[in-house]
């Protein structure tokens, strides 16, 4: 993500975005040609609002479900909507990580919830204070991105996993567990999805939008079949049908058995960037607070109080650097010495110099 902006390079940190050098072009190509030569009756034409039926069975083997279970749509941000539209009534009350990524907060608060921040630690959710808030309310749900968060990068680890999905059962509330980026673990071991621990209760939603492209608008949603039927009545009556065609692209790239190797090359492109990103924090920002991420998109820091963040966002961007307004991603305020650096779509010369030009905006 960069541009020449007076004779100097433009370096963002500010959207989460794949590079375009990601994108498996040819591939996609030869599979949108393929499905149409194969099945264009059905993905040139209305159908329902579930979304593509062999698609739907894919995604279910992959979670050991059913493809009643699966509901395929026009990306995850479109299923928070509908899930938003099914459980939520002004005055509601919804559980978020904080920080949490922005988009969903202005979901929810468009349908009237009151949004309460759980703090994160290194290891996901500070335990005590959800069962403090438990205490005194029960949400409709809690929402979280459990692998390689957004914005933080942190991981939830599995013992917390565990009590978290024994909260939900003890104090009757959903969990909706937004898994975008888990595929793109770059170190380390898998943590068990939180829906292998109550699948009547999490709501799993994910997307190919990191792994193939945000352009197909392909998300998916992994849940009870009883919440797919009153999910898919609000999509029928929101759009009738979702682009079948995106998603018969999407179902002929992974029947070809291509999804693993390209998200193995992902790895490869992304993997270097992150570890980028962190040298250049340990060498230009060392008295920043942050979690080394074990995949995704994102390190979020936070810098410490005797840095300078006023007006950070302007004064960045009169030399060339485009950075997050961390306040954002706080649903109760606050933020303001937070930052959420996207590294996937910058070189890693980029990368240093964009940490290093921010280095020097807050030391003065």
């Amino acid at each position: 993500m960069e541009e020449r902006m007076n004779n100097v390079t433009s370096i963002s940190f500010n959207r989460g975005v794949p590079c375009v050098e990601a994108f498996p072009v040819s591939e996609i190509q030869e599979c949108a040609a393929a499905i149409l030569a194969a099945d264009a009756a059905t993905v040139l034409q209305y159908g329902k609002s579930t979304g593509y039926v062999p698609l739907r069975e894919t995604i279910a083997e992959w979670y050991g479900a059913r493809p009643e279970e699966v509901l395929v749509s026009n990306g995850s941000l479109q299923i928070q909507e509908f899930l938003s539209a099914l459980l939520l009534r002004p005055g509601d009350t919804v559980f978020v990580e904080e920080p949490t990524y922005d988009r969903t907060i202005t979901t929810f608060r468009r349908h009237g919830a009151n949004l309460v921040g759980i703090p994160l630690e290194p290891d996901g959710l500070d335990i005590e204070f959800l069962a403090t808030q438990l205490r005194k309310v029960r949400p409709k749900f809690l929402y979280l991105i459990p692998d390689f968060q957004n914005p933080t990068g942190v991981t939830t680890s599995l013992s917390k996993r565990e009590e978290i999905a024994r909260l939900a059962e003890r104090h009757d509330f959903w969990i909706i567990e937004d898994g975008p980026y888990r595929a793109l673990r770059y170190q380390g071991a898998d943590v068990p999805l939180m829906r292998t621990m109550n699948p009547d209760r999490v709501l799993h939603l994910s997307s190919f939008t990191k792994i193939l492209s945000p352009g197909v608008r392909v998300g998916y949603l992994v849940v009870p079949e009883r919440v797919v039927e009153a999910v898919a009545k609000i999509a029928t009556d929101t759009y009738v049908t979702p682009g079948l065609l995106a998603q018969g692209t999407a179902y002929e790239f992974c029947r070809r058995g291509w999804l693993e190797p390209n998200v193995e090359r992902l790895k490869g492109i992304y993997r270097p960037r992150l570890e980028a990103t962190a040298a250049a924090l340990r060498e230009y920002l060392p008295g920043a607070d942050w979690v080394e991420p074990e995949g995704g998109f994102f390190i979020g820091i936070t810098l410490p109080p005797a840095m300078n963040v006023a007006n950070l966002q302007e004064r960045a961007e009169k030399t060339g650097l485009s950075l997050s307004d961390g306040r954002g991603f706080f649903p109760q305020g606050g933020g303001e010495r937070f930052l959420r650096l996207a590294f996937t779509a910058l070189s890693e010369p980029e990368i240093r110099e964009g940490v290093s030009r921010l280095a020097r905006l807050v030391s003065h």
